[in-house]
């Protein structure tokens, strides 16, 4: 049963053209090139639309800010409201296979950090679609 469902995680993953031998296996860089950019290419219009609900509830501020403010107001969204990166990680974290979460599960804390830099860093790449 779980090999199926591992199975069919990484099928529905694009293929990210990613140099993954450049680290080792069970390095947390290994696991960002190889894991984490394929899912989060994957997730990309739900993390979109979940930010722009997190940025509706914080009362439209947001629109009102200056371009380099706005950059400020994401990567603060992420590192500072717990709940809301709990939220995202866990849409990430949910297609993990069960090999994926042993090896988070041994580097948590790295691999996290590396999570909310890539989705501070998507959504400043993609502002102009939370703008729309």
């Amino acid at each position: 049963m779980t090999m199926n469902r591992d199975n069919q995680l990484t099928s529905l993953r694009p293929n990210i053209t990613a140099n993954i031998e450049e680290n080792p296996e069970n390095s947390p860089g290994h696991f960002q090139n190889a894991t984490l950019r394929p899912i989060l290419k994957l997730q990309n219009e739900l993390l979109l639309q979940m930010f722009k609900h997190y940025l509706q509830k914080s009362k439209g501020s947001f629109f009102q800010l200056s371009a380099p403010k706005q950059l400020e107001f994401i990567a603060n969204s992420i590192r500072s409201d717990l709940r809301f990166r709990n939220m995202l990680t866990g849409t990430i974290i949910g297609h993990f296979t069960e090999k994926e979460w042993e090896v988070f599960a041994t580097q948590e804390q790295e691999i996290t950090r590396r999570i909310a830099d890539m989705l501070i860093k998507r959504f400043s790449d993609q502002i102009d679609t939370l703008l729309a």
